[in-house]
């Protein structure tokens, strides 16, 4: 649980660092279009740094411990690709990472599935 705590909080203080990066140092330095895209990314790491926070705090209280980590992984792996991949779209205009993105939310998808049956009763 503390492991994932921590990672939770770090995912939601980069959230912060990156958000306020793109509101006072990119504004002038990328297009509208590239600095909604950058920050869409800082929203869903935002979503997602919150979320394995909450897993970490429900994890002692959930039936199916195991696939609360999972869901917590997959929170993480999802951010990485998700919000990863639309920061440097938008910083460098590689048109071709936006690829990655949807593997991303995959990821969250099925981070919040796994959730939801970690909270069905055990077997």
């Amino acid at each position: 649980m503390k492991k994932q705590v921590v990672i939770g909080a770090i995912v939601a203080m980069l959230a912060v660092a990156l958000g306020a990066f793109g509101a006072h140092m990119l504004k002038e330095r990328i297009s509208e279009d590239m600095l909604s895209v950058y920050h869409t990314g800082v929203e869903y790491q935002m979503y997602h740094g919150l979320g394995i926070l909450i897993i970490a705090l429900l994890m002692e209280r959930l039936p199916r411990q195991k696939l609360a980590r999972w869901a917590a992984r997959l929170l993480l792996i999802g951010t990485v690709l998700f919000s990863g991949s639309l920061y440097v779209l938008a910083l460098s205009g590689i048109k071709v990472l936006g690829a990655i993105t949807p593997f991303g939310g995959v990821a969250f998808i099925a981070g919040w599935i796994c959730l939801v049956l970690a909270t069905r009763p055990a077997k």
